[in-house]
């Protein structure tokens, strides 16, 4: 019979990786040092929790946005399915909202495996030129790169400065920031990293499947999507914006 790794009950224990649920976690450990116990098998250094908890963060904190709206329509049609709710908001977490977390990540890693060990400067820059060239065949945008904020987007430095600080600070940090470099000289224009970008340096530099970075936001988007429901509930915007969609069909 076919069995998970992850965990299993008997008649009077519940077993998570090998760990007593009762008298080993409960208590013991906490919410971040379950995901990566469950996901990867052992419990985050401290150095990766710092990370961990950067990025689930990051990743809850967001005002309104397209996955926001869609969780505040489907609650406004269905206030009884909170869970029907939050499923809306995280189904449009794809390659532009959410998801290009993922697909940054592995594309350093594509690019890195292209790299001899310990590559220089110039060997960087034309693996990123490579890239940059591909993706335009391609028509294909460089993701994690590009800000709408003025002066360039305020999360990244503060993530730098942890990724630096918990040695999370390697060679697809490198990668992203000549992506930026070499992007700004081609186009003549100063690009530099967003969030997204500078997540995906941190997922790739912490050795984490992309696949897992991705179930990372998600995991934090919850947290935000629920804070945003329960403001609809006491506050609600989403027949606003409903009937704002009604009197555009009637100016038509």
């Amino acid at each position: 019979m076919n069995k998970s790794e992850i965990g299993y009950s008997t008649s009077n224990s519940i077993v998570i990786r090998g760990h007593d649920f009762a008298t080993d976690i409960l208590g013991k450990l906490d919410f971040v040092d379950l995901v990566m116990l469950t996901s990867v098998g052992r419990v985050p250094t401290s150095q990766e929790k710092v990370m961990l908890n950067l990025i689930l963060v990051t990743a809850a904190g967001h005002g309104i946005t397209p996955s926001v709206l869609a969780s505040r329509m489907t609650y406004l049609g269905a206030p009884e399915a909170l869970q029907g709710a939050i499923a809306a908001g995280l189904l449009g977490g794809g390659s532009v909202y959410l998801g290009p977390t993922q697909n940054i990540a592995q594309s350093l890693l594509d690019i890195a495996d292209q790299l001899p060990k310990d590559p220089n400067e110039q060997q960087i820059k034309e693996a990123a030129l490579q890239f940059i060239n591909e993706s335009k065949v391609q028509k294909k945008p460089v993701l994690g790169i590009g800000s709408v904020y003025q002066g360039g987007d305020p999360r990244v430095k503060v993530m730098r400065d942890l990724a630096q600080t918990n040695g999370f600070y390697g060679l697809h940090w490198k990668i992203m920031d000549t992506l930026a470099a070499e992007l700004s000289q081609l186009k003549n224009k100063q690009f530099e990293l967003n969030g997204a970008g500078a997540l995906g340096a941190i997922i790739a530099d912490m050795g984490l499947d992309p696949l897992f970075g991705r179930g990372l936001m998600l995991t934090g988007r919850c947290a935000g999507l629920l804070a945003h429901l329960l403001e609809e509930k006491e506050k609600p915007i989403a027949k606003s914006v409903w009937d704002l969609v009604l009197a555009e069909k009637k100016d038509d």
